[in-house]
């Protein structure tokens, strides 16, 4: 009968006790945003009231009713805080606070009616279970606001991935990736009316400052459920492609060289060379074409090489057509030598070619004695004449064989 009496009093008690409690909370926290429904009252009123109500009638259901929590204006409340880049900790003390207050009013109230302390007790225990549903209400809210937030900032940075690492900016036509020795130089992101306009907006929305150079990178996954690696703010990283992609802002910049090495431990993949932000689609093709050689087993695997590092392989081995060609051109003359000897003068043939030297120079590069070197070289002679005296056809020669090397075809010596 006194729960009864208990839960109609304090009913009665709601509005103003609403009221009260929304005054104490705004004193302690003039900050607070004042959010208005749609009829003009404050959000915060009607969801203290609506959580007053809802204890109240818990209370008067107390024969193992379940609580009736106000879900969607708690809900909300939580969403709010998250999509305002909030933490939870100023609600939650807003709610301690609000609970405070109520207890107050709703002991004097039990005191009215000579509830026994026991029984107040257990209101209050109660109180404190209904509380933290209500912050648990919150806590989804803020969850949901937050990944439709990550999702939606991964949504805009994919976006402006797109538009930076466009082809549209022109291309140097089929083969090989274009020079990336120097930039363009250009204002424009694409070379086009509006496109630097275009790409400043997309940055702004993800919060991203255009950088005057960028690296671009193309990653190998360790595994397919890996967690992406924790290149830190300022790199923008795309984990929705089968190769993942970055865009990484000043990358001669100091610390970053060793923040990307310890963020990518685990994984594989390439960096482009870093280039004019206007020309990141250059970067991007350099570091796909070094992923497509470690693929091959022609650069070294299991780690994030960078493109400027090998330099050689990347200007030899991309061309390959164009290189083949010239091989059987270039060294026509060993198709008659068996595959051993021919291997072992054309090792010779680049070491010479390489030290510019004479036979003590080349055994020494080679490991071997060298009255072997002058007998390969009387017979690279006869094979190639007057042919190796020419500074052309020494070059041709000089790139076929480093390109083989490359490839494992011959022997790595000095």
């Amino acid at each position: 009968m006194q729960v009864r009496q208990f839960a109609a009093l304090a009913l009665d008690e709601v509005p103003a006790l609403a009221q009260d409690i929304l005054r104490e909370i705004r004193a302690e926290y003039p900050g607070l945003p004042v959010v208005l429904d749609e009829s003009g009252e404050p959000m915060a009123l009607i969801g203290i009231r609506r959580a007053l109500e809802g204890f109240v009638q818990q209370i008067a259901a107390a024969e193992g009713g379940r609580p009736c929590y106000p879900l969607e204006v708690f809900q909300e409340f939580g969403r709010g805080e998250g999509l305002h880049g909030r933490s939870l900790d100023s609600l939650q003390a807003i709610y301690r606070l609000g609970v405070r207050l109520a207890w107050r009013r709703l002991a004097e109230i039990g005191q009215q009616i000579e509830i026994p302390p026991p029984a107040m007790y257990e209101l209050a225990e109660s109180g404190f279970e209904y509380l933290d549903g209500l912050v648990d209400q919150s806590v989804r809210g803020y969850a949901e606001a937050a990944a439709r937030q990550a999702g939606e900032r991964l949504r805009l940075q994919r976006k402006l991935m797109e538009l930076l690492l466009s082809e549209r900016r022109g291309d140097s036509g089929p083969g090989a990736p274009a020079d990336y020795g120097h930039g363009s130089g250009s204002h424009s992101a694409s070379g086009q009316p509006g496109a630097r306009s275009a790409l400043d907006e997309r940055a702004a929305r993800v919060g991203w400052q255009l950088p005057e150079r960028v690296a671009v990178g193309v990653l190998l996954r360790p595994a397919r459920e890996a967690v992406a690696p924790a290149v830190g703010q300022g790199v923008l990283l795309d984990m929705e492609t089968e190769q993942p992609r970055m865009v990484v802002p000043d990358p001669d910049a100091a610390g970053r060289p060793e923040l990307l090495r310890r963020a990518m431990a685990g994984w594989s993949g390439a960096i482009g060379p870093p280039v004019p932000l206007a020309d990141a689609a250059k970067s991007l093709r350099w570091a796909e074409a070094a992923v497509r050689l470690m693929e091959r087993g022609l650069l070294p695997s299991g780690e994030v090489l960078h493109c400027t590092e090998h330099t050689e392989a990347l200007v030899l081995l991309q061309p390959e057509e164009l290189i083949e060609d010239l091989a059987r051109r270039c060294l026509a003359p060993l198709a008659h030598c068996g595959p051993a000897h021919g291997r072992r003068l054309a090792e010779t043939l680049l070491a010479w070619l390489e030290t510019r030297g004479g036979a003590p120079e080349v055994a020494a590069r080679l490991g071997v004695h060298p009255q072997t070197v002058r007998y390969r070289l009387r017979q690279i002679r006869e094979l190639w004449g007057d042919e190796v005296d020419d500074p052309d056809r020494r070059f041709e020669l000089e790139l076929v064989l480093r390109a083989r090397r490359l490839r494992g075809e011959l022997g790595r010596v000095g």
